[in-house]
């Protein structure tokens, strides 16, 4: 069909975050696939995130893990958009409070930032992109969105995940991210929406039609 070898699949990841890494390994549980990071090649992988959208970074760092290795490649870009922030922190995210912040430095920054808003305008959105690269002839790039809308807490908290899961709360739910925990995540996340579409991708090009199922 697309040249996509039978049976298990070897993918790279591109990012060193293992709270990513493991996320991403159980999202793609139900696949006969294989994840390695630039660690586990024995490769140090460095880019800049210097794109203006999601899509461009995680293209950026698919691409470039891809020509470094020669493995099909796979890599996300994601960010938390808050309406009464017109849509910051956005695609910098990872270190809004600076380019050395925690997940925690994050949180706080965002937190003071939102003190004065009203409970009705706390809406905001996860949004992940993730990026494939050099897996079928011609190196076809594909890209698929995922979106989690919720709103921000007024205060963190539960210990569960990382990133802004402590201040999150999605539609519908009385607790954040971080108290809802990982299994709930897993199967509602920006980022699970995201690597759903991949996962269907992934079984529409199986070189044979059982191998990816």
């Amino acid at each position: 069909m697309n040249g996509v070898p039978a049976g298990r699949l070897r993918l790279a990841l591109a990012t060193s975050n293992p709270h990513k890494v493991r996320e991403i390994e159980e999202l793609l549980s139900d696949l006969p696939v294989e994840i390695v990071t630039p660690e586990d090649l024995g490769i140090e992988l460095r880019v800049e995130e210097d794109g203006e959208t999601y899509a461009e970074n995680a293209l950026k760092k698919s691409r470039a893990l891809w020509k470094l290795t020669g493995v099909p490649s796979v890599a996300d870009d994601s960010g938390l958009e808050v309406e009464a922030l017109e849509g910051a922190p956005g695609i910098l995210s990872a270190r809004f409070a600076g380019p050395e912040a925690n997940d925690q430095m994050n949180n706080e920054k965002l937190l003071r930032q939102m003190k004065p808003v009203p409970d009705d305008r706390r809406r905001a959105r996860f949004v992940c992109v993730t990026a494939l690269v050099g897996l079928t002839e011609g190196n076809a790039e594909v890209t698929f969105r995922g979106e989690w809308e919720g709103t921000i807490r007024r205060e963190a908290a539960g210990v569960s995940g990382f990133g802004y899961d402590p201040i999150f709360q999605p539609s519908g739910e009385d607790a954040t991210v971080a108290e809802l925990g990982e299994a709930y995540k897993r199967l509602h996340s920006h980022r699970a929406r995201a690597f759903g579409q991949l996962a269907g991708h992934l079984k529409d090009l199986a070189f044979e039609p059982d191998a990816l199922t």
